[in-house]
């Protein structure tokens, strides 16, 4: 069995102001880093053979806030980043209903069959993060991956372990430091933690 450990990046100031942050690389807030930190505490008597993270900053940084003391590397991915947002990056959700109100509200409702202007679809997100997880998976049998990504490329991967259609992205929520873990096994894949924050009262 290989066991990814499956963590969302810290928190950001976009994240503070409710604003889509996608591709576009925004840094941890002091807050964020604190979150990091207390990752570090809740992992510091685990074994973890791999640290692997999406190439945007806010999630390398969580991720080598945690593997720091280790000597083992962070390494980057860029098939891990978040959904690619297109025009509503930097936008809260407001703002992307007074401009964008009929499509905001079908993505909400089935996200699917929706492309945002200069974006991607949930379903091309879900192809490329399920992919590489596997990927890492057999690069690591028997062994414990901690993986940082983002909140919905979690949300997509999850679906794709738990066979479910897109549309259920919403129904799983992930704070900022998440952690979930996927067992997977040579037939199947596991989810056996989601969402879990129980650090950030350490």
């Amino acid at each position: 069995m290989t066991k990814v450990v499956l963590i969302r990046h810290g928190q950001t100031i976009w994240n503070q102001d409710g604003k889509y942050q996608g591709h576009t690389d925004v840094e941890l807030s002091p807050e964020g880093r604190e979150q990091a930190r207390k990752l570090r505490l809740r992992f510091q008597s685990d074994q973890i053979d791999a640290f692997y993270a999406s190439d945007l900053s806010r999630a390398m940084e969580t991720a080598c806030i945690v593997a720091e003391g280790r000597g083992v590397p962070v390494v980057p991915v860029p098939a891990l980043r978040e959904l690619n947002f297109g025009v509503w990056e930097g936008m809260t959700y407001r703002e992307i209903l007074a401009g964008y109100r009929d499509m905001a509200e079908r993505w909400y409702s089935d996200p699917s069959g929706i492309t945002i202007p200069n974006g991607e679809t949930f379903e091309t997100l879900k192809e490329r993060s399920y992919h590489i997880i596997r990927e890492l998976v057999a690069h690591h049998p028997g062994q414990t991956m901690l993986v940082v990504s983002h909140g919905g490329t979690i949300r997509a991967i999850i679906c794709a372990v738990l066979g479910l259609d897109i549309k259920s992205i919403w129904s799983f929520r992930q704070d900022n430091t998440a952690v979930n873990v996927i067992d997977f096994y040579e037939q199947r894949a596991v989810l056996s933690l989601l969402n879990d924050t129980h650090h950030l009262g350490m």
